[in-house]
């Protein structure tokens, strides 16, 4: 671990390098023009003291102040506890072995349907992301026995639903699968069994692909399992026919629940490590827990954008230079909006607090994005966000030797070019003294992912504390909610 609080010229210097070696850089959060080092350390004394005591109290006793359900009821918040696989908490022994006997079974499984939207669908899709990818599906030897991967239930889009259907029946009339019936399984996740894009979703796939001769179809719900069947759909569905069945636990908000079974659902099917991914968070959630306040990076993180915010700096943009982490700014928006995004404070007064969160990956959205980042409104903090060793590399050597204008990516690395504009977008914001901050990744693993999925969480735990609004609930979403159950 490294911390840096020494004044420099222009800027405190906030680099911290945890143990396992990724990196939160915050120097560009301060500077002419943005937070003054003096400034920082008296609101980290103070609100930024209170803020860790408060996410303390959530991890020992699952509670948070005037945290209530959509329901007006009080609601537990057990998020701090995923990491830690014991009895009683939201991973078990027993559920972390029944995950990775679902993973071998998925293997009879030629393609797997994932059902799920919001938090059942965004962080499931970080994962695919992450550790399958684009080729996942047409790569047998990257698969190594695990089953195709497909998303759907995330909109209510007739058009993706049913090229879906025309992908698994392309499949099964290809020969793919040697002739045999396509063997296909469909898993909603949902916790109340009534998400509207979910089941629709659900209840098409299953009346289309259960018509079909060649294909086989089996189920497995992801639900609230200690509901009432009688109002319980997918638990009455599993019951009827005998189908596999995980948990929605309570006290875990959909957009918090990826280390927990609807996430670890499809780290089962991609044949991932869930242990390492569940290591990742444990390791940064004790680390944050017993630093000291300066060296606290989640604290940190949310304490300079709270106060950036409160000088006006509205929007975040997340941006990866990954295209694996593209998804991963896909979840970070719903984490952003729905925790922050309040109306009212805890105590009722009307503040409309919360960031506006942007996706980006980069370098695309360089060539998209950036003019507005760099001259426009100064509104803005951006994210970067760098894996320091791709898994893969790519050298570019000169194909066309009578064109002189090639000669100048003879030997040129990729990787090395993505770092260099990285470092020029970063630097290029810096010098017309622009908010931005950097996480650098060692390497894409399930173990760093963990990491630093579970610190994003943190960050808005403790930013929500900052703020005084509670980062479980969403009001807002139930709003619209309501009237669409009306219309329809």
């Amino acid at each position: 671990m490294l911390f840096n609080g020494s004044v420099g010229v222009n800027a405190l210097k906030y680099k911290i390098i945890m143990p396992s070696g990724l990196v939160f850089d915050f120097t560009n959060m301060l500077g002419e023009g943005r937070l003054q080092p003096a400034e920082v350390e008296q609101v980290l004394h103070s609100q930024g003291q209170e803020a860790d005591k408060a996410v303390e109290k959530i991890r020992v006793d699952g509670t948070a102040k005037n945290h209530l359900s959509k329901d007006g009821q009080p609601e537990h918040v057990y998020f701090p506890r995923m990491p830690y696989v014991a009895e009683g908490n939201p991973n078990t022994e027993e559920s972390i072995t029944k995950l990775i006997r679902f993973s071998k079974a998925l293997r009879k499984q030629d393609a797997v349907v994932f059902l799920g939207v919001g938090g059942s669908y965004l962080g499931n899709k970080v994962l695919f992301d992450a550790f399958g990818g684009l080729h996942w599906n047409g790569n047998r030897i990257l698969r190594q026995g695990q089953p195709r991967i497909y998303f759907s239930g995330n909109n209510m889009d007739p058009v993706d639903c049913n090229s879906l259907v025309f992908e698994l029946q392309r499949l099964q009339a290809k020969g793919e699968v040697c002739n045999k019936r396509l063997k296909v399984m469909l898993i909603p996740i949902s916790k109340s069994g009534t998400t509207l894009e979910t089941i629709s979703a659900f209840t098409y796939f299953y009346d289309v692909l259960s018509k079909e001769p060649n294909i086989e179809l089996d189920c497995t719900v992801v639900t609230d399992l200690h509901a009432d069947v009688a109002k319980a759909p997918l638990l009455q569905l599993a019951d009827k026919f005998g189908w596999e069945r995980f948990d929605i636990k309570e006290g875990i908000g959909g957009r918090f629940c990826v280390m927990t079974d609807p996430g670890l659902v499809t780290m089962a099917a991609l044949g991932s490590d869930i242990e390492e991914f569940l290591r990742g968070a444990r390791e940064m959630d004790t680390y944050c827990k017993n630093a000291p306040l300066e060296e606290n990076p989640a604290l940190l993180n949310a304490l300079l954008k709270f106060m950036a915010y409160k000088r006006g700096s509205e929007i975040e943009v997340f941006m990866p230079y990954s295209m694996h982490l593209k998804s991963l700014s896909e979840w970070y928006v719903q984490l952003l909006a729905e925790s922050l995004g309040k109306r009212y404070d805890r105590e009722g007064n009307l503040v409309h607090y919360g960031r506006t969160p942007i996706v980006a990956v980069g370098t695309t959205d360089m060539h998209a994005q950036t003019q507005q980042h760099q001259d426009g409104r100064r509104n803005k903090v951006v994210q970067f966000l760098e894996v320091a060793n791709p898994a893969d590399e790519a050298v570019i050597h000169n194909p066309f030797p009578d064109v002189t204008y090639f000669e100048r990516f003879e030997g040129m690395n990729m990787n090395d070019s993505l770092k260099a504009a990285l470092d020029a977008n970063e630097a290029a914001l810096t010098s017309d003294n622009r908010y931005s901050a950097r996480y650098i990744m060692p390497k894409l693993s399930e173990y760093f992912l963990g990491q630093l999925m579970y610190f994003l969480m943190l960050s808005v735990a403790y930013e929500g504390e900052l703020a005084d609004v509670d980062a479980y609930d969403q009001p807002g979403v139930e709003v619209y909610k309501r009237i669409m159950k009306e219309k329809l």
